[in-house]
């Protein structure tokens, strides 16, 4: 896991920072949110909330503050494999590939996503150590029934990875499942509420409401102490205005307000504020990624959210292209760079994201692995100490000399500098006679390796199987 001690990249004044309070107190307070699930509902009526028109709550922001303070500042997310726990918050950052794709993209051929792809790209999460966790959703598998599919996707999770995972968010009842998988994988209900074995999630349906399915998969994770991300969903010019400040406020009084929720529900309960703010392109109302004004955002979320003590997510290798070339790459690390400047705690779509999050893509996964290993080192701490400074290295070449055979060098070559997965360094000669591949073509040679040196993780049989059971009970349950 990546720890991040570089210093925090902060744009906010002190009088910035002052204004979105003001504009957050008066959203929740003046227009409140929608919380379409009637538990919710009751409960923030019975804390004392006003309620009117019978889902939408008015909240005294003094309230939210002091329910958003019950969260932990960081915690620890569980893995099957205790040397892929994961820690949350602080300085570590924790990343995780692209989610809820609908289509593949492999080479030059894009068409639905399958069971198959979802299970590559388990194997793939599973086999970079630069990814900390195979995520939830990487793509959506239309070749399984909607109704059931999740069974098979978390049972992917579980057994082709022993990294942390998401969980099924789609309904009270994946999530329950979710849940269950949980507690078969990992040894019953109190082990599961030890540390969260699971992290979830839960967009709010922007602007300024939370819909049916996505609350009652909440309360459930929650209840159950699994952790949950709870994310604005957030394009200006769509769901939220076109200036960024009045959105930055937006995401304040959405991800706050159902922050206070989970805590109303399970007071402790680990809670992550999210982010996913973009801008809509105003000639053709396309989603646009890769903005300016997304990284501006990524920086201004980080400095909030550390304000109010929480560990946040946002950023990633976020790009509206439709092929893997110089625009997918250069908007990629335009908001993978304020991730890394704003030190986000959880990273989503940090490999594989293509054109606008519709596709998940296998050369695309490679070359955000390649920018995952710069930037992890880029973000290195120097170390500068006597030896470092190589005074005996100029002893030894003298003036007009060369390094290349000082004892120094040989000594230290092998790790020196960075060494590249994907980029070429060949002259132009050397390139040509193997072939002239450029990135995607070598990011497609990367990905079909990989899969076939992949080993899948040890599980015990007897899991294995109960596991196996309790899919197929559930799938003939669901009616499929």
């Amino acid at each position: 896991m990546f720890v991040n001690a570089m210093p925090r990249y902060e744009v906010l004044s002190e009088d910035a920072m002052a204004t979105l309070d003001r504009g957050w107190r008066r959203i929740v307070s003046e227009l409140g949110i929608e919380f379409l699930f009637p538990e919710a509902v009751e409960l923030l009526r019975a804390a004392g909330q006003v309620v009117e028109d019978d889902n939408r709550v008015r909240f005294d922001p003094e309230f939210i503050l002091e329910q958003v303070a019950k969260a932990p500042r960081e915690f620890e997310l569980q893995a099957r494999n205790p040397e892929h726990t994961a820690h949350i918050g602080g300085e570590h950052m924790v990343f995780a590939p692209v989610y809820g794709c609908p289509f593949i993209r492999e080479g030059d051929t894009r068409r639905d996503a399958k069971m198959a792809d979802f299970e590559n790209l388990v194997r793939l999460a599973q086999t970079f150590p630069e990814l900390d966790s195979p995520g939830g959703t990487i793509c959506e598998p239309e070749d399984r029934p909607l109704d059931s599919r999740h069974l098979d996707m978390v049972y992917a999770l579980q057994t082709l990875s022993d990294k942390p995972y998401m969980g099924s968010v789609t309904s009270g009842r994946n999530a329950a499942d979710t849940i269950r998988m949980g507690e078969i994988l990992f040894g019953g209900r109190d082990a599961i509420e030890r540390a969260p074995v699971s992290i979830s999630l839960i967009n709010v349906n922007s602007p300024l409401r939370y819909d049916d399915r996505m609350l009652a998969a909440m309360f459930e994770y929650v209840n159950a102490g699994q952790a949950v991300v709870i994310t604005p969903f957030l394009l200006m010019g769509a769901m939220s205005p076109v200036s960024l400040p009045a959105t930055l406020v937006q995401q304040m009084a959405e991800a706050l307000a159902g922050i206070a929720l989970a805590q109303l529900i399970r007071p402790g309960c680990p809670v992550v504020f999210g982010s996913f703010l973009s801008n809509t392109d105003m000639q053709s109302g396309s989603p646009s990624f890769g903005t300016p004004e997304s990284g501006i955002g990524v920086l201004c979320t980080g400095q909030i959210a550390r304000r109010f003590g929480l560990p946040w997510r946002g950023g990633g290798a976020l790009n509206a292209s439709q092929t893997v070339d110089a625009q997918a790459a250069y908007e990629s690390l335009m908001t993978f760079l304020p991730t890394f400047l704003a030190g986000a705690n959880f990273v989503m779509h940090s490999a594989g994201w293509l054109e606008g999050g519709l596709v998940s893509c296998y050369e695309k996964f490679i070359v955000d692995i390649e920018l995952l290993r710069e930037l992890r080192h880029e973000f290195t701490p120097l170390e500068i100490d006597d030896e470092s400074l190589a005074f005996g290295a100029h002893a030894e070449v003298g003036a007009g000399g060369h390094f290349l055979g000082a004892a120094h060098t040989l000594e230290r070559f092998r790790e020196c500098f960075y060494r590249p997965l994907l980029s070429s360094t060949e002259n132009f000669d050397r390139w040509s006679k193997r072939g002239a591949r450029d990135t995607t073509a070598r990011a497609a040679e990367i990905w079909r390796a990989t899969l076939e040196r992949y080993e899948p993780p040890p599980l015990d049989d007897a899991v294995r199987d109960e596991l196996q059971e309790f899919v197929a009970r559930r799938r003939v349950e669901l009616g499929d």
